[in-house]
């Protein structure tokens, strides 16, 4: 007599969702409610009603004609400004961000070295606004601590007292490259790193197998499999940079930013014959960061495969 013996078939995920309680499942959706409410009272409905506002004058007809301040040379100009400060920024960021990642791959995830950049980099990406700018200006200012001893040393008109004939360069618009990197390379590390501790030893050893050199290991394996992850981390500190304006805001007074375009649009109308300005500039910021959103959520699903 033959005796078959039947194999347990593994529950399914149908299966086990049904296990859940009805119960539970509504008390994980209850849990949600506070971070709901939080993102539709203090994101959605002000992100909506600055939007909206740009396609009404001042009047509160509804028009078009708003979308006309793309033409003023200002506009442009501040549009070029964020643009170009936000990839410079990116570009820097991410390249420091990611020599920074693979020198710690050299390093163990449980030692102090890692675990200090690890926990310096949560905190330096999130320090930004009117404390980073205070610490830039007491070292970098008109007054700052290094202006002043290069100006000991003889450097009477150096590039922090006088940049470009414009006054000290901490509180022009190029100026904001520095602090920006502050936060950007943090950023990167945070962001790049889980993508660098996805390389599989197993790909080097199968690479020196077939007579592979360290060149041809990251030239056809390291750089393709990190290339999506690299790119998205650099679109994340472009729209970073690009959505800033705390740390803009304290150092800069008039506007040559979007952000602080404005905020100048807020507090006093500056394109005659033209109402609601600012959500029309809002629009363009919301219009730019979603096509940023877009091309990062498409690289970090390509760069996922990888992880699993």
């Amino acid at each position: 007599m033959t005796t078959t013996v039947v194999a347990p078939v593994a529950p399914t995920d149908t299966a086990r969702g049904a296990e859940v309680p009805p119960r539970r499942r509504v008390a994980a959706w209850v849990g949600l409610v506070p971070f709901g409410a939080y993102v539709v009272l203090f994101l959605a409905i002000p992100a909506v009603l600055a939007i909206a506002s740009g396609f009404f004058d001042g009047d509160g007809a509804f028009t078009f004609a708003n979308f006309s301040a793309y033409t003023n040379p200002t506009i442009l100009q501040n549009f070029f400004a964020s643009i170009w400060i936000s990839a410079l920024t990116a570009v820097l960021g991410a390249i420091g961000g990611a020599l920074i990642c693979f020198a710690l791959l050299g390093t163990r995830p449980e030692r102090m070295l890692r675990s200090t950049v690890d926990s310096a980099s949560s905190v330096l990406a999130q320090f930004g606004g009117v404390m980073l700018a205070f610490a830039f200006i007491a070292t970098i200012g008109a007054q700052g601590v290094l202006t002043k001893w290069l100006v000991s040393l003889g450097f009477t008109t150096n590039i922090f007292n006088n940049f470009n004939g414009g006054g000290p360069l901490l509180y022009q618009i190029p100026g904001l490259v520095i602090p920006y990197l502050y936060f950007q390379i943090p950023l990167m590390v945070l962001s790049f790193m889980p993508a660098m501790e996805g390389l599989k030893s197993t790909w080097a050893e199968a690479n020196a197998t077939l007579g592979g050199t360290r060149l041809t290991y990251w030239t056809r394996i390291g750089v393709p499999i990190l290339a999506p992850a690299f790119f998205g981390s650099l679109i994340l500190l472009f729209a970073n940079a690009f959505s800033s304006y705390a740390t803009a805001a304290a150092l800069i007074s008039q506007g040559g930013i979007i952000p602080l375009a404005i905020r100048q649009q807020l507090t006093s109308e500056t394109i005659v014959g033209v109402a609601n300005v600012a959500g029309v500039l809002a629009l363009g910021m919301v219009v730019v960061m979603i096509v940023l959103m877009t091309a990062y959520s498409a690289l970090q699903r390509r760069a996922s495969r990888w992880r699993r």
